[in-house]
C-alpha cells in the first residue's frame, strides 16, 4: 500500500498582516472618524470609531509595529490634514503614556515628558563637560514637586543627559513605550531596575561642530518620567472652558517661576563653566508635543535669521520694510512665502520660504510666523492669498495680532 502524502501542517500563529495593509487600514479609519466629526450628529459615531482606532494603535505599539504606524501617518498626511492630526495624536499619546494596574488594584499612569532648551555659548556645548555636577543634577531632579509642577504623591525621574534632536528623533514609538515600562519598574519597586532601552537612547551628540571662538545656539532636551495615581485630582483639568484656561494659565505661571529657579542648576549641569552659557526654556510638555515645539522654534529662528540677513544685505532697517506672507503649494509640502517690500511698494527686496507640513494647521502656522516677523521690528505684516509673477501680494490684508 502506498504511503499517503502527509497533510500540510497548519501554524497556530497566523501571519501578521503586512505593514502596508495595516497602515492603510489605520489611515482609512482616521479619515472616517475625521469625516464623521464634521457631519451633523456624527459625533457619537466618531466616538465609537475613536475607540476602535485607539485599540488598534495600542496593539501596534505593544507589538512594536513602528513601521506600520509611521507609514499610516504618511498616508494620512497626503490624504487629509484633519485625519493625519487625529491619527498622529492618538499614536503619540499612546506611545508617551502608559497605564498600569498593580496586584493590589491600584492604578497608575506614567508619562514621558521633555523640557526643550535653547543653549547659547561660545564654541558650543562639550559632551564631556555635561552632568559632571552631581549636586546640581540632584537638586534639579527634585525641583518639580516644590515648584508645584507635580503632585506631592507623584514620583519623577530625570535622565542624566541632555538629548540632542538626533537622539530624540531616534526614539521610535515602541521604544518610548518600553522606556516608560523600564522607568515605571524602577519607580514602583523603589529600587533601580535594569533599563537597557533608556541607556541605549543616550547615543551621543551629533551634528554641527563649532570653532572655539564661534557663537552657537543649540537645541537640547531634558527627558523625564512622571508616575502618578490614575485618579490623582492634582492633574484633573476642569471641564468648563473658562476654568480650564485658568488651570493651564496657573500651571504655566508656576512653570515660568520654576525655570527662573532652576536655570542656574541647568547651566551647572550642561557646562563646567556655567556662567559662560545662556539657557532659554520652552514649555515642558509630553514627549512629542515638546519635541514639536522645539523643532518648530528652531525652524522659526532659522527663518528669522534669514530675513535678518536679507535686510542686512540690502542695508535696510527693519522699520523700513513691510512683509507679506502667503501659503503656496509646493507639491509634497506647503511653503509660507515671505516677500519683503519697501514702504513705497514696488517689487520685493527679497523672498524667504518656510516649509510647512501638509498636515499642519495653516491658520496657526500663519499666526506664529506673522507674530515672529513683527518681533523683528518690521513696519508691518500682511497676509496674502498669493503672489503675482512679479512678486506683488494678491488679496493682502494687514495682519492683526491675536
Amino acid at each position: 500500500m502506498k504511503n499517503k502524502r502527509p497533510l500540510p501542517r497548519t501554524s497556530n500563529n497566523p501571519r501578521e498582516p503586512d505593514n502596508a495593509s495595516v497602515a492603510q487600514e489605520l489611515a482609512d479609519l482616521a479619515l472616517a472618524i475625521a469625516e464623521r466629526e464634521e457631519e451633523p450628529g456624527g459625533l457619537a459615531v466618531a466616538v465609537d470609531g475613536n475607540e476602535e482606532l485607539l485599540a488598534a494603535v495600542r496593539k501596534l505599539v505593544r507589538k512594536k509595529r513602528d513601521e506600520a504606524l509611521y507609514e499610516a501617518i504618511e498616508i494620512a498626511r497626503y490624504t487629509d490634514p484633519d485625519a493625519c492630526r487625529l491619527l498622529r495624536g492618538r499614536i503619540e499619546e499612546e506611545a508617551a503614556i502608559l497605564r498600569l494596574r498593580r496586584d493590589d488594584g491600584r492604578e497608575y499612569e506614567i508619562d514621558a515628558f521633555l523640557v526643550p532648551l535653547f543653549v547659547r555659548s561660545t564654541g558650543g556645548l562639550q559632551a564631556g563637560d555635561s552632568f559632571q555636577d552631581l549636586e546640581a543634577f540632584e537638586a534639579l531632579s527634585t525641583s518639580f514637586h516644590p515648584a508645584g509642577l507635580e503632585s506631592a504623591t507623584a514620583k519623577v525621574v530625570l535622565i542624566q543627559h541632555a538629548y540632542d534632536l538626533a537622539e530624540i528623533d531616534h526614539i521610535a514609538f515602541s521604544t518610548l513605550h518600553e522606556m516608560l515600562r523600564e522607568a515605571a519598574a524602577s519607580l514602583l519597586e523603589k529600587k533601580l531596575q535594569p533599563a537597557p532601552t533608556i541607556e541605549a537612547s543616550i547615543r551621543g551628540w551629533t551634528g554641527e561642530r563649532f570653532a572655539p571662538d564661534e557663537s552657537s545656539m543649540e537645541l537640547r532636551f531634558l527627558l523625564g518620567f512622571s508616575l502618578k495615581h490614575l485618579d490623582d485630582p492634582f492633574y484633573a483639568v476642569p471641564a468648563a472652558e473658562e476654568a480650564s484656561d485658568a488651570w493651564f494659565a496657573a500651571r504655566e505661571e508656576r512653570y515660568r517661576a520654576w525655570t527662573a529657579t532652576v536655570a542656574p542648576l541647568v547651566r551647572r549641569c550642561l557646562s563646567r563653566q556655567p556662567d559662560s552659557i545662556e539657557v532659554n526654556f520652552l514649555y515642558q510638555d509630553l514627549f512629542y508635543a515638546a519635541k514639536e515645539q522645539g523643532v518648530g522654534e528652531l525652524a522659526m529662528l532659522g527663518i528669522l535669521s534669514e530675513v535678518a540677513r536679507t535686510l542686512v544685505a540690502k542695508e535696510l532697517e527693519a522699520d523700513q520694510v513691510h512683509a507679506a506672507v502667503a501659503p503656496l503649494d509646493a507639491g509634497e509640502h506647503i511653503v509660507m512665502r515671505i516677500n519683503l517690500y519697501a514702504l513705497d511698494g514696488g517689487t520685493p527686496w527679497g523672498s524667504v520660504d518656510m516649509p510647512v507640513d501638509l498636515a499642519a494647521d495653516l491658520s496657526t502656522e500663519m499666526d506664529s510666523l506673522c507674530d515672529a516677523l513683527l518681533s523683528l521690528g518690521l513696519e508691518g505684516v500682511s497676509v496674502a492669498s498669493g503672489f503675482s509673477q512679479d512678486g506683488h501680494a494678491e488679496g493682502a490684508e494687514p495682519y492683526q495680532p491675536g
